[in-house]
């Protein structure tokens, strides 16, 4: 069977290890229980964190014990690492409301029966935590010029870092601790802007019990552009499909630039990597095919064959001209009386962000209304457009929405 860390390092998913040598001979001899930490700070996973569970589900599937571990704790304080400002402060009960609905959606890839897998909550010896304790016996080992050279930092500095979020990275190395202590985790696994927060786990256990712990960081999702993705007009792209639905979801994927779509069959698929390397070859219209494989690859992960299947007919059935698919999204504005300004029902449909984007994606021709091109940005969109109370409306290529009236 081959070693998970090759299969890892071969589809492009490691960005750095404390221990490389090590850390492949250990996952090839023996089931090693590892870590990826997730905190609550919304009520849905997103795609970022989605790299994340397939990293885990690699791991399981080569025999490995995930822990998936609930930072209700460290969310109470928030994490500096890759923000320019401050989180929003969060409630108990709201934080608890997110651990539940990420519990549901860590279970979509993970297989938690028969001790397969763990989810726990670092809120369980956090928020008990006796301070003055807690400087003494763990803050002692940290060396704050050492923490002032980390990047999650060196970032905010200019802008403020608050002493709150400085204890972020001592809570996250605590965790390792305690999760070495009472499930024997040897590794912590995290996206590559949580590299100084995992090396600090490290020392700590090596300070404190004198125990071996690893780290390995992975890629995080990019452009090739160096932009991350899974950011869309109405923000994250989300994996709950109230927050995003799934022929949305399907849509992104599928509308990826060229140069990327390989790298995403890589990272966000189970797809065999000679399939890939195949696909590696493919160019022009061949590569639409690769985008459509990885739409419909990707949404039915997060949100089963069905939904996928679903979403696919939809684009299809679109692209074919038959525009009545059910499953087409659809936006209800209520009535619109004698008649309603273009630009007012795209922004109430959520179709842009602002008048100004909708004007000049009109000027350069990237709006239709039953597939004829809109010139008009004044244009009254009256009643009698709409069939059965309905009119289909596209934006650019391939985004469509059924706008609904009363």
């Amino acid at each position: 069977m081959q070693n998970v860390f090759d299969i890892l390092l071969e589809r492009g998913l490691i960005a750095q290890t404390t221990h490389s040598e090590e850390i492949r001979e250990l996952l090839g001899k023996e089931k090693v229980t590892f870590y990826i930490g997730f905190d609550p700070t919304a009520d849905s996973l997103h795609v970022g964190h989605f790299l994340q569970m397939i990293v885990m589900k690699h791991m399981q599937d080569a025999g490995h014990r995930p822990i998936a571990l609930i930072g209700g704790g460290t969310a109470m304080v928030g994490d500096p690492s890759g923000r320019t400002d401050m989180r929003q402060m969060m409630t108990k009960e709201t934080i608890a409301h997110n651990c539940e609905q990420f519990k549901k959606q860590l279970g979509m890839l993970i297989d938690f029966s028969d001790d397969k897998a763990i989810m726990v909550n670092n809120a369980d010896w956090l928020l008990d935590l006796n301070y003055v304790e807690f400087l003494r016996d763990i803050g002692s080992c940290f060396s704050v010029n050492k923490m002032l050279t980390a990047e999650c930092f060196k970032q905010r500095l200019e802008k403020g870092l608050s002493f709150l979020e400085f204890n972020y990275m001592l809570m996250q190395s605590y965790d390792f601790l305690m999760l070495n202590r009472k499930y024997n985790c040897k590794i912590e696994l995290g996206g590559d802007d949580q590299w100084s927060n995992i090396l600090g786990g490290i020392e700590l256990c090596r300070r404190k019990d004198q125990t071996q712990t690893y780290g390995m960081t992975f890629t995080l999702l990019t452009t090739s552009e160096g932009k991350k993705m899974g950011k869309t007009a109405k923000g994250a792209l989300w994996l709950d499909s109230e927050k995003c639905k799934p022929y949305d979801f399907y849509q992104y994927w599928i509308n990826v630039q060229d140069s990327d779509v390989i790298n995403c069959l890589k990272l966000i698929t189970f797809i065999p990597m000679d399939e890939i390397r195949q696909m590696e070859k493919w160019e022009g219209q061949q590569l639409n095919e690769a985008k459509r494989r990885l739409a419909y690859e990707v949404t039915k992960l997060v949100h089963g064959e069905e939904e996928a299947k679903k979403a696919e007919a939809a684009a299809q059935a679109l692209f074919g001209g038959s525009a009545d698919n059910a499953d087409i999204p659809s936006a209800d504005i209520g009535s619109i009386g004698d008649g309603i300004n273009l630009l007012d029902m795209l922004m109430l449909a959520q179709m842009i962000p602002s008048k100004g984007e909708g004007r000049r994606l009109v000027q350069q021709g990237g709006i239709y209304i039953n597939n004829e091109a809109v010139t008009d940005f004044n244009l009254t969109v009256t009643p009698d457009m709409f069939e059965n109370n309905e009119l289909l409306v596209r934006k650019g290529k391939k985004v469509y929405k059924k706008i609904i009236i009363k």
